[in-house]
């Protein structure tokens, strides 16, 4: 019998909103005993004193790239698994822009036969196939194909780009509704973007940055929920960038649309006044909003509109991203940095309950794929990671698992650190 009991953790579950002080012991992979002063094991389990720690159910991240394969000079899949471990997530969803794209069940295939030859602790991967060929937005993939490999580890269907062609978003939604696979889709008018760069008003005006309107969000986000209702197939809405997005989803789920919807961590922690100091790294699409759309979407997320905040883990080359605010290619890295950076944020501050935030990174995304969420329960296998909220670490190139060094907070301090992550 190998086991663990952690003495006076924190425990917080979102599942069964439980946020107490407890004893927790795991044998085996199985959490076996939950209560306060539980009796010395044997001699044969490792002790650990959380006091001032915390336990949690893994992290779900719905939407990430993977460098691998094709563009192993920015990170390999070892990187991205082992800094999503670091960062305390046990399953991660993989967008279909790879090289070549997800877009063939070899192709899936492919890439968790990659992970499962890796001698590393790592999450579960949960690719998403593509919903076109390409990932390009011109002609279906062989969606009916592509859904039976949900049995597989399967997420379900996204480009990952906007789908700018209405006729083939219809078609889509009809084909796709009596495969009950999830569908995640970034509503995004790209003629109305144009060249923009940073969210239009005043801040991009006297930034002298090409700007990129709400509505190029909001006119696409409506047209999908018009033909959400009208056909009914279950949507997940990605990356929601902008005050008015929530306000339609606010209206859509009261009418009883069947949308999910997520923001990313960075259009929750930055906005457009942050971009002002063309920092490449602050370079994302959407862009990041202004301080209306930032404090919008805190709110959102507090009160449930927005089901889940999702990492967007995008790594690049210094060279690709040490080029000017307009030039860098949209994206950071995330896995290893967001969980603590939120909890700075939101919960140390004290303008979101602990478990709002792990609501947002565990229940709920695991909830918008369709898949039973982790819980901290007798009898349940163990997936979940201690954190603790008083360490304070430096982001440095030895500090993170990704060679990818794309992200705002290098060299700056966090104040809380994912520690030991278990999976049973």
């Amino acid at each position: 019998m190998a086991g663990t009991l952690l003495q006076r953790i924190r425990l917080l579950d979102p599942a069964s909103q439980t946020d107490q002080v407890t004893d927790v012991l795991m044998v085996d992979g199985v959490f076996q005993a939950i209560a306060p002063d539980l009796p010395t094991p044997s001699a044969d389990v490792e002790i650990i004193d959380g006091t001032g720690k915390v336990l949690a159910p893994g992290l779900v991240d719905l939407y990430s790239h993977s460098s691998e394969p094709g563009h192993e000079s920015r990170e390999t899949l070892a990187d991205l698994m082992t800094g999503a471990i670091a960062g305390g997530f046990t399953r991660v969803g993989i967008l279909p822009n790879t090289v070549p794209p997800l877009e063939y069940p070899g192709a899936i295939r492919h890439l968790l036969d990659l992970a499962c030859e890796l001698p590393i602790p790592q999450p579960y991967l949960l690719p998403w196939a593509a919903l076109t060929q390409g990932a390009a937005g011109q002609q279906m993939t062989e969606l009916a194909e592509l859904a039976r490999l949900r049995t597989l580890a399967l997420a379900g269907f996204a480009d990952g780009r906007p789908l700018d062609n209405p006729v083939l978003l219809r078609r889509l939604l009809e084909y796709l509704k009596p495969l009950n696979c999830p569908l995640a889709l970034w509503p995004c008018n790209l003629a109305l973007v144009g060249n923009g760069v940073a969210r239009e008003g005043a801040l991009a005006l006297m930034g002298g940055l090409p700007g990129n309107p709400v509505t190029a969000e909001t006119t696409a986000l409506a047209a999908l929920l018009e033909l959400v209702q009208e056909i009914g197939t279950p949507v997940h809405i990605m990356r929601v960038s902008t005050a008015r997005s929530v306000d339609l989803i606010t209206q859509a789920k009261a009418q009883g649309l069947p949308v999910t919807a997520s923001t990313t961590w960075m259009h929750l922690l930055f906005s457009t006044q942050d971009a002002l100091s063309y920092d490449p790294n602050l370079r994302l699409e959407p862009p990041l909003g202004n301080a209306a759309d930032q404090v919008a979407l805190a709110n959102g997320v507090k009160t449930g509109v927005i089901d889940a905040i999702a990492i967007d883990h995008s790594p690049y080359t210094y060279e690709e991203k040490t080029v000017a605010f307009r030039d860098a290619p949209p994206g950071v890295i995330g896995l290893e940095l967001a969980f603590s950076a939120l909890w700075q944020r939101f919960v140390a501050s004290g303008e979101w309950p602990a478990l709002v935030l792990l609501r947002a990174m565990s229940l709920n995304p695991a909830q918008c794929l369709s898949l039973a969420s982790d819980r901290i329960a007798v009898g349940r296998p163990v997936a979940a990671f201690l954190f603790d909220p008083t360490a304070v670490w430096t982001v440095e190139p030895s500090s993170l698992r990704s060679p990818a060094l794309n992200t705002p907070f290098l060299y700056q301090s966090l104040q809380g650190k994912v520690g030991q992550v278990c999976i049973g």
